[in-house]
C-alpha cells in the first residue's frame, strides 16, 4: 500500500528525480519523458471517460490502472536484475496485451468498413479517444527510444502499440459504431 501524506519534498528543486530503484536521474531523462508521457495518457484518458458510459468506461478504468502498472514498470529499470531485488518491481504482462486485443476485436465486429482515414471528432467520446491514441503514439516513440539505450520490458512496447490501436477502434465505437465518423477527403479544400 501507498501512503502518501507529505506532497512535496524538495528533493527535485534542482532538476532532479528518483526512479523506482533509488537512483536519481534528471528530470528531462528519457526515461522519465517516456512514463511521463504515460501519466499523460492517464490524464487524457480521464477526460474521456467524462464522456463514456456502461462498458466503455470500465474499459478505460482498466486501462487507466494498467498505465499506472506501466508506469510503475518504466520508472524501475533493471530488468535483468528484477531477481536480486528486495521487492520484486511490478511488471506489465502479455496478459494486459491479450486483453486488449480481444477488446479490439470485440468492438472492431460491430463496425462499418473503413473506405477512408478518419479525422478524430464525431462525438465528444470519440474526439476524446483520438486524443487518447495520438499520446499513446508519443508515449509509444519515447518508451522505444529508452528501449534502444536502456533496460525496458519489452511488452511495455507491445501494450502502449495495441493501446493506440484500441483507442482507434474505440473512438469508431464511440461514433454510434463508425456511423459518425469523420472521414478525410483529399485535396477538398484545394
Amino acid at each position: 500500500m501507498v501512503v502518501l501524506n507529505k506532497i512535496y519534498t524538495r528533493t527535485g528543486d534542482k532538476g532532479d528525480t528518483a526512479l523506482g530503484n533509488g537512483d536519481r536521474v534528471a528530470k528531462d531523462s528519457l526515461r522519465v519523458e517516456a512514463y511521463g508521457t504515460v501519466d499523460e495518457t492517464n490524464a487524457v484518458v480521464g477526460l474521456a471517460r467524462l464522456h463514456a458510459e456502461a462498458e466503455m468506461d470500465l474499459a478505460l478504468a482498466r486501462i487507466q490502472n494498467d498505465l499506472f502498472d506501466l508506469g510503475a514498470d518504466l520508472c524501475r529499470p533493471g530488468m535483468a536484475k528484477d531477481a536480486e531485488a528486495d521487492y520484486p518491481p511490478l511488471r506489465v504482462i502479455g496478459a494486459q496485451v491479450d486483453r486488449l486485443e480481444s477488446e479490439i476485436d470485440a468492438m472492431n465486429a460491430n463496425l462499418q468498413a473503413l473506405r477512408s482515414f478518419i479525422l478524430p471528432g464525431g462525438s465528444p467520446l470519440a474526439a476524446h479517444l483520438h486524443q487518447c491514441r495520438t499520446v499513446a503514439r508519443r508515449a509509444e516513440r519515447l518508451t522505444v527510444a529508452l528501449a534502444r539505450a536502456d533496460d525496458v520490458n519489452p511488452v511495455v512496447v507491445r501494450y502502449l502499440n495495441r493501446l493506440s490501436d484500441w483507442f482507434f477502434v474505440a473512438s469508431r465505437a464511440g461514433n454510434e459504431n463508425g456511423a459518425h465518423d469523420v472521414l478525410w477527403v483529399p485535396g477538398a479544400n484545394r
